[in-house]
């Protein structure tokens, strides 16, 4: 037990070295890739971070320390860590309501609550959040992460930006006569460009171009544009001290919620990242380490100033395509990152907030997940029903509920769908079945009904019900069950009901079919005891014997 849970944690690092080792054409590959990434990184951890109302080197400390320590710790052969887009909403959020302090204990405890799912092997309960509710939050945060771009796309004159959806549209409307034309030409130069690179020369990345050229024109043409420099002033060229906030219980209740959700957006987006590059390159993730990785480099980057960090897919498809190797990759763009940071902040803060606005307005689009959005709103009305209130609880009001409702709506759906999947019905007109009674004699006096489906809570009143049919009660009431895969607390309780109140008829429960799995639940529970162990059976003939002993004990 002990050495299978170690096996699950292990880094995929050291997995990779005890295995198969590691040479100098290994490392050469790793750093090259490492580069590529670094440079489309670069842009991206700034720009997460002015949006999310954060001085943008939050955003490249997170990049630099939590990317290091996702590849090091990590469950992913190519996974590449640190601030994404899908934070942006919350990140912002939490900073308005509770300050930065506030969101960095609200990241440890994110920390905390991966490494707790790591431990209790809950990597592969990811999978079962429903699809619906994924492609809901993600399409709403693409808007939610677009919308905010408003005012640096325009150029608008406004200090703080509410986190509210409704609220920013006011606001932005009543600041909509400060638009600035030259922002926003340089924010659809940048759109263009990305555009054109990517069609053009796809291995040279696109927002790289876009801060240098912007960056060049601004200071080349002493354009009217806000950078961020202007906003921000100069950026640190180093890590800061690692400071550990205060922390008391009171927080921590007040920024559980918030945690939470930081915790399973970083599980959700880093695990589809680890899936999306093991389809690229044709290997396969470990996700409880993924999870511990994901843990460790959330509560480090905390305490060196950072974000919220997970996998970013566009970021680890890039390493996989630049010809990565082995998790190292991911170490040497953290690497990289950090030589950027060092002997290049000077220049890095002459980028304009227009390009790199226009960045985020591209990485928007790329996660609204349109194509995924046309293809669930042509599935069964319940999979729209859960999108549409998913996208619109993610604008609207938050995440937070957004995902709960998501989740809690989809299992209420499933749960009616299961119910109507699940018979209970006469089988005196079963031709068709091999097995079927119809092919056998029934004694006046007994009723064979059957349950076709799982019996649990949302059908277990249905069982009791159908008593209700009976004018006059049968002698015998045969209950076959040989379709029933399992049985619940509930299905128990409306097992034990029927009995009793068949027993107050004076008509005997016989139960046929019952499979091991579900005999040893009715054993657990002794309502055997009360049906009587000789009237649980496992097939019909033998359910048609006993009611022949039982008429006979009554005839005599």
């Amino acid at each position: 037990m002990l050495r299978s849970i170690h096996d699950s944690l292990e880094p995929k690092l050291v997995t990779l070295f005890r295995r198969q080792g590691y040479s100098w054409a290994d490392f050469s590959a790793d750093t090259i890739a490492g580069l590529a990434v670094a440079i489309v990184a670069l842009p991206l951890a700034m720009a997460i971070a002015i949006a999310s109302n954060l001085p943008p080197e939050r955003g490249l400390f997170t990049a630099i320390v939590a990317g290091f320590l996702i590849s090091a710790h990590g469950g992913s052969r190519y996974q590449i860590g640190g601030p994404t887009a899908a934070f942006i909403v919350t990140v912002a959020t939490v900073a308005m309501k509770h300050g930065y302090e506030g969101l960095v204990l609200a990241t440890l405890m994110a920390g905390g609550i991966l490494i707790l799912m790591a431990f209790f092997r809950a990597g592969e309960m990811i999978k079962f959040i429903p699809y619906p509710v994924i492609i809901g939050f993600t399409s709403g945060i693409a808007l939610l992460i677009a919308f905010s771009q408003i005012r640096d796309f325009f150029g608008l004159s406004i200090s703080t930006v509410p986190p509210d959806f409704i609220d920013k549209l006011t606001v932005y409307v009543a600041h909509l006569h400060e638009t600035n034309f030259i922002a926003i030409l340089v924010a659809l130069a940048s759109i263009g460009i990305i555009l054109l690179t990517k069609r053009y020369i796809p291995k040279v990345p696109g927002p790289i171009v876009v801060v240098v050229l912007s960056g060049l024109a601004v200071w080349l043409l002493n354009l009217p544009v806000e950078t961020i420099e202007s906003r921000f002033g100069a950026i640190p060229s180093m890590l800061p001290t690692p400071v550990w906030p205060e922390i008391t219980f009171e927080k921590m209740r007040l920024l559980l919620p918030d945690a939470i959700t930081i915790a399973t957006l970083a599980a959700i987006e880093s695990l589809l990242s680890a899936v999306v590059a093991d389809g690229m390159s044709g290997t396969r993730h470990k996700s409880n380490a993924e999870l511990l990785g994901q843990g460790i480099a959330n509560i480090a980057s905390a305490i060196f100033g950072g974000l919220p960090a997970t996998g970013a897919i566009a970021r680890t498809a890039t390493n996989v395509k630049a010809g990565a190797r082995t998790p190292v990759a991911g170490i040497m763009h953290a690497v990289w990152l950090f030589l950027f940071m060092l002997l290049l902040s000077p220049l890095i803060v002459k980028v304009p907030l227009a390009a790199l606005a226009a960045i985020l307005m591209v990485v928007a689009w790329n996660m609204s997940e349109l194509k995924h959005v046309r293809e669930i709103m042509q599935a069964p009305r319940s999979d729209r029903i859960v999108l549409i209130v998913t996208f619109t609880l993610t604008v609207l009001v938050d995440l937070n509920f957004a995902i709960q409702a998501g989740i809690a709506l989809a299992s209420i759906l499933f749960i009616d769908q299961m119910m109507k999947a699940t018979q209970i019905h006469s089988v005196e007109s079963d031709e068709d079945d091999h097995d079927s009674i119809h092919h056998k004699l029934i004694p006046e006096g007994v009723e064979v009904y059957e349950i076709q489906g799982p019996l649990f809570f949302g059908v277990a009143e249905k069982l009791v019900d159908t008593l209700l049919l009976f004018q006059i009660p049968p002698k015998i009431f045969i209950l076959r069950m040989r379709y029933v895969p399992l049985i619940d607390a509930a299905g128990l309780h409306a097992l034990e009901t029927l009995q009793e109140r068949l027993a107050n008829n004076d008509t005997v429960l016989i139960l046929s079919g019952v499979n091991p799995q579900v005999r040893r639940f009715i054993s657990q529970s002794h309502i055997d005891e009360k049906i009587g162990q000789e009237n649980i059976v496992d097939h019909i003939d033998k359910a048609i014997l006993r009611v022949n002993e039982v008429l006979n004990a009554y005839n005599v």
